[in-house]
């Protein structure tokens, strides 16, 4: 599992009222990707929210999308982050390209009011 990888895991509402199986990306170092048995991720939506600012869209027609691996129009909420066991983490479906990966990282920086 590396930074940038689209995998699909079994993640917990925020209510903790049930869980659901959904496309996340993976955003955490790789050198602790291999060192820790946790992995930090952001969530992949089919929507978006109104005025959001912190969207990436991936649209699977598209050379990007298709190497993604999702099957849908699709939203990287790095608003949406959290940190999940990788014994959650049930595959790897894509990866982001160079592309998509600049995106994500300035939204995360949007998201986190980083410099």
């Amino acid at each position: 599992m590396k930074r940038g990888d689209v995998v699909v895991a079994d993640i917990a509402f925020s209510d903790r009222q049930g869980t659901k199986v959904r496309p996340c990306v993976v955003v955490s170092a790789d050198a602790n990707n291999t060192a820790i048995q946790d992995v930090i991720l952001v969530a992949v939506s089919r929507s978006t929210r109104p005025g959001a600012l912190t969207h990436v869209a991936v649209d699977p027609a598209t050379s990007d999308g298709k190497i993604a691996g999702l099957l849908h129009r699709s939203y990287i909420q790095c608003e949406n982050i959290f940190t999940l066991d990788k014994k959650f983490v049930l595959n790897t479906i894509g990866a982001l390209t160079p592309s998509l990966l600049r995106q994500l990282n300035e939204n995360l920086k949007r998201a986190l009011d980083l410099p």
